[in-house]
């Protein structure tokens, strides 16, 4: 879990484990994904400075619903297990992989995970990053903010996952993620 200096949640449903994969894990992982079919990131016809590609299921933003995507391989399962025991889930549970190149100038802007999905679970691989998180609260927002450290997983879920938008910055450098979600109840297969 994700602790401030008193070993408070810094947000309810938001934890992370250091060192979820070791380094040599990280080299392969970034190849592999490098090596994948990566698209730029569309939404309702903008294109996006990140790539990615997406297995098991995927979502598609102009369609507005979740659709089948290949098999998540072979090579991602083991990580996707250990993903899954982090948050204490079944691994067949987590129904999507999707992996996400960010090249130089690339981030995420403010948003909440689509609502067919529940426990989102990310692996952060080579430069750190910093996951922002707003709620708007009055006239302004209440903000938080998580490092990703290279190597480690995060957690969303409860309030963090459905209260709050995050974000990332843009990257000065390349960073690759993974990030698992589950279907959520009232959507499940």
């Amino acid at each position: 879990m994700m602790l401030d200096l008193f070993d408070t949640p810094v947000l309810p449903g938001l934890a992370e484990r250091p060192d979820i994969i070791d380094r040599s894990e990280e080299q392969m992982l970034i190849r592999r994904i490098d090596e994948s079919d990566l698209k730029p990131f569309r939404f309702q016809g903008w294109t996006g400075k990140r790539f990615t590609t997406s297995f098991g299921w995927c979502y598609d933003f102009e369609a507005g619903k979740p659709m089948e995507a290949p098999p998540i391989p072979d090579w991602l399962e083991p990580f996707r297990d250990r993903a899954a025991h982090f948050v204490g889930l079944a691994p067949d549970l987590l129904i999507q992989a999707l992996l996400i190149r960010y090249d130089p100038g690339a981030g995420i802007g403010w948003h909440r995970d689509r609502p067919v999905y529940e426990h989102i679970i990310g692996i952060s691989l080579g430069e750190p990053a910093t996951m922002r998180f707003r709620q708007r609260r009055g006239e302004g927002f209440a903000r938080a903010s998580m490092p990703l450290e290279p190597r480690a997983g995060y957690h969303m879920s409860g309030g963090a996952r459905y209260d709050w938008e995050h974000s990332i910055a843009e990257m000065e450098m390349p960073r690759w993620s993974i990030t698992f979600r589950s279907m959520a109840n009232a959507y499940a297969r």
